[in-house]
This record gives C-alpha cells, structure tokens and sequence, in this order.
C-alpha cells in the first residue's frame, strides 16, 4: 500500500473512531430524551383523565343527592338546596329540574321560557347522560357541558376537565369515548387532535410530541412542541459528548457484552429451570392492628451459576415470553410446600401468597398443581392465598373461572398491584375476589403532594364497601404505618417491618413476632369463609 492509501486509510479510521462513539452518544441520548418527554406527557394525559373523572363525580354527587331529596320540586326550599349544591361544587354553573320533558326550575329559579330536555349525546357506565355543547339561557354564551341524572341536570364548564397544572408548552384536551371533543387547554394542533380522537395513541410526528389516556368515560390527550425535546437533548448531549469520546472503547465492548448477555438469557433461563435453580424468598405480612406476621407472599429468586442474582421483573416476563413460566410456577409451589409445610401445620392462623401468571389465570393449570402438591400435606386450602395482577384478566370470563374454582377449593384470591391500570375497579365488581392488595406507589405517595396521594385513601373506601381485606404494599415509613391503621386497613408489607426473607428467617421472624405481639386470633385462619363462584 502507497503512502496516500495509507493516509487516507488512517484518516478514515480516525473519522470512523471518533465519530462512531459520539453518533452512539447522540443516539442514545437522543432515546433518552423521547423516552422522557413520552413519559412526562404520559403521566400528564392520565392525571388529565383523573381530573375529567373527579369533575364528573363532583357533578355526579350533587345530582345523587338532588335525586334522593324529597322536597317540593321548584319550592322555595328546593331551589335554596340546588343554589347550595351549584355553589358547593366547583366545576358547576347550574343546577336544573325537568319535569314533563322540560326545564321546570334551575338554581337561578323558575323556568318561563320553554326549554326541552335534551338529548344526551353520550351515556355513561352511571347510567349519566352527557350534552355537550348547551348553552344555558342566563349564561354569557360559553358552552358548557350538561351532565344529566334522572330529573335533573348539571351543567359544568369544559375548562374544568383539563384544569390541571402542566409546563406552559403542554396542551391538554379531554374528549368521550367516541371521540367527540369536550374541553381544551389551549388550542392544539387541530390536524392532530382529530387524528388522535379517530385513533388514540402515543407517539411524535414531525413538530409534537403526544400521549393519549382513556378508559370508559373518557379519552385525555396531551401534546407538546418537539422544541422542548430539541433543548432537552441538547443539553444532555452536551454533558454526555466527554464520556462518548473518553470511554469509546469500553462503550463498544459494553455494547457487545450486554447485547451477548441479553440474547443468551433465554437458554441460560431454560437451563436454569432444568436445572432447579430457583429458590424462594418470603416478605412477612403483618396484622397492622396487632403487630402479628400473619404469612408471607412467596418471591421466587434465582441464583445463577456466577453467584449473581437476576432480578425477577427481568426472568419472569422473558419466561412468560419463551414458554417457561408454567415449569417456573409448578417449581415455585413444589418450594413453597417444602420450605413451609412444617410451620403451616402447625400454626394454622398462617397463610402463604403464591403469585399467578396471566396464563395461569386464563386457563386454571396451576390449581390443578397446586391441589396434587397440597394432597397428603396436611396444608388446608385457605393457608394457601393466591395472587393475580390485572395482566392475568384479558379475558375476564375465563379469569372468574379460574377463580371461582380456587375459592371453591378454598384458597382465598386476592387482585395484587391495584390501582396501577384504570380498569381495576371493573374486575372488583365482576369478579370473585377475597383480598385487595394496594400498589406500593399509592404508599409512597400518603402525606406527598403526589397526584395519586388522595386515590389511596378512595382504594381503601372501596375495597370495605366491596367487604375486601386490604393489604398495603411497600410500608417504608412509620408516617405511613399511621395513616393505614388510622384507616383500619388490615394488612401491610414493606420493609418497615421486613425485607424478603431466606425460609428460615421467615420462620425465625414469625416466631419472633408472636412472642412480642401475642397469639394470632383464630378467626384469621381463614378471614374470608364464604365461598362465592
């Protein structure tokens, strides 16, 4: 090779070596960025769908206890107590009372003028019917939302659904379900928020980012300019540039031993099922009103060969993706009845949580598994709890089966992380439920100014109207141990008490607590006896 080559060989290697790292940096952070800006407006959209739901139930209120009075329609008394509802709740304008298909009186008083009873362009799950677009008579011509109960009506401005507080680049709208628009903060990209209203998604086009949240009532959209991503990732970049040009060697061999590593996990996991490599650790459950370790919930673990741990929110789901996960659940039984037969026999006020896959709620397998392990044990059924995630009710049909057929069994069913997805409250009504176990994150979140802060004390509300036990995830703090039993909710984990434990230091600590706290009532042998299908 002649000089020149060699020179123009040397120039494009060089080239190649410093620009491969920094085009690796930019991309990364330029990942970086989008993901965080997706999540920011994620987050948004959905506190914008609680804030469209807490309006609407304020509304719905008012009108329940309008519907139950039994005062004279339009008399003096009537029309003080709708005044006195329209000024007590926040997001209404007016109050009205139809009667013979027309508006007989409001909270501004008779009716003269003749106004007919609309027609609602949306029913809810309530049984609400929803108008959009009424423009009352005494009003200065703003359109107003009218959300109507049985004989009367509320009307409520549109403002008040996206009233929420955002970074003054984010654009919020709230619309129903089949996409008819209700209310915007500010004005939006029209062209886009037709298209998200047609077809809700995430996502970014060529000057906005957006994300959608819906559930039966209501869709939320939230939208920001690509500028606010732009600067984002310009300022990171600029932090990151040293490290891509300084450490380009070792982020190439990290690239390529993580990519090694990561495409080789599935075999690795399949040889470790083979092979048994899996052990369990138990996170006690206390009786927050006694102090008693009342059982545990079962968390697998797995111990690879190079004495490493894997994290199991990264085995599990790729053991649910290759086909694993039911050799993975037979195992985790096999070691809960061995590691905890002897003390299940003996102190039947215990219980042990086994968590249940998606595919395990579907089809039932595992209680078929269960009951062969279980048989000759001397283990009763209700000392066995079993949990599901909203993941294992797609088909909610085939959930209430299997579920049913567990209770039948005897073993109690408890709903774990709820609260995380907004279609929880439909599988408490539908389906055969014992226990409700709140998501760790509405915990975090009691005494913050956390938007989530106010649902957790609701979770708890519903699930005793419901006749649920509740189990609080995720204790830390001795401020949150306070407003639970304040609230008399009935159990709790969380490394206030106990990290997850080795066998024998559940054991140990179970012990420990009965000698300080006392003997476990009977009743909690088994809390929940009725056995419904």
């Amino acid at each position: 090779m002649n000089r020149p080559r060699i020179i123009a060989a040397t120039v494009l290697f060089a080239l190649l070596g410093a620009l491969v790292p920094i085009a690796s940096v930019a991309y990364a952070t330029w990942s970086r960025a989008t993901d965080a800006e997706h999540d920011r407006l994620q987050v948004t959209a959905e506190r914008t769908l609680l804030r469209a739901h807490r309006a609407y139930e304020t509304g719905l209120v008012a009108l329940r206890r309008l519907n139950q009075s039994t005062l004279p329609p339009c008399s003096p008394e009537h029309l003080q107590l709708m005044r006195s509802l329209t000024l007590g709740t926040r997001s209404a304008e007016q109050i009205g009372y139809f009667e013979d298909g027309r508006l007989r009186c409001t909270s501004w008083g008779m009716m003269d003028n003749h106004v007919p009873e609309p027609t609602p362009d949306h029913i809810t799950a309530d049984g609400a019917g929803i108008t959009l677009d009424v423009h009352p008579i005494a009003g200065d011509g703003t359109a107003l939302i009218a959300v109507k109960l049985d004989r009367y009506d509320i009307l409520m401005d549109p403002e008040r659904f996206v009233d929420v507080i955002t970074d003054p680049n984010v654009r919020l709208a709230v619309a129903s379900p089949d996409g008819r628009l209700i209310a915007q903060q500010a004005i939006l990209d029209q062209q886009l928020l037709q298209r998200l209203l047609r077809e809700p998604h995430s996502g970014m086009d060529g000057h906005t980012l957006y994300a959608t949240a819906q559930d039966q009532e209501w869709l939320a959209i939230a939208t920001a300019p690509r500028t606010d991503l732009i600067a984002s990732f310009r300022q990171q970049f600029r932090q990151f540039i040293p490290l891509g040009v300084l450490g380009a060697l070792a982020a190439v061999g990290g690239v390529v031993w993580l990519s090694r590593r990561r495409l080789s996990l599935p075999a690795e996991l399949a040889t470790a099922v083979r092979r048994r490599e899996f052990f369990m650790h138990y996170q006690p459950i206390i009786e927050l009103d006694t102090g008693i370790c009342i059982g545990a919930e079962s968390l697998v673990r797995w111990a690879r060969p190079d004495g490493t741990q894997a994290r199991p929110d990264l085995f599990i789901p790729l053991a649910e993706e290759h086909g694993l996960i039911d050799a993975l659940t037979d195992q985790v039984i096999e070691r809960v009845i061995e590691d905890m037969r002897d003390l299940l026999v003996q102190d039947r006020s215990v219980h042990i949580a086994i968590n249940l896959s998606a595919s395990d709620v579907s089809s039932g397998r595992a209680l078929k598994v269960l009951t062969r392990q279980l048989a000759g044990t001397d283990i009763h059924p209700q000392q066995i709890w079993l949990e599901a995630t909203e993941r294992g009710f797609i088909d909610v049909q085939r959930a209430r089966n299997t579920l049913a057929v567990a209770r039948r069994a005897g073993h109690c069913v408890a709903i774990d992380d709820f609260g995380v997805g907004y279609s929880s409250l439909q599988y408490l009504q539908q389906l055969p439920l014992d226990a409700l176990k709140i998501d760790k994150s509405f915990i975090d979140a009691i005494g913050t100014d956390s938007a989530t802060s106010p649902v957790t004390s609701h979770i708890i509300d519903m699930a005793k109207t419901l006749g649920l036990s509740i189990v609080a995830e995720g204790i830390e703090t001795p401020a949150q141990l306070a407003y639970l039993q304040a609230r008399q909710v009935d159990f709790g984990q969380g490394w206030l008490f106990s990290r997850p434990l080795p066998p024998d230091a559940f054991i140990a600590f179970h012990h420990q607590r009965l000698q300080q706290y006392g003997k476990a009532p009977e009743n909690m042998q088994n809390p929940n006896n009725a056995v419904e299908d």
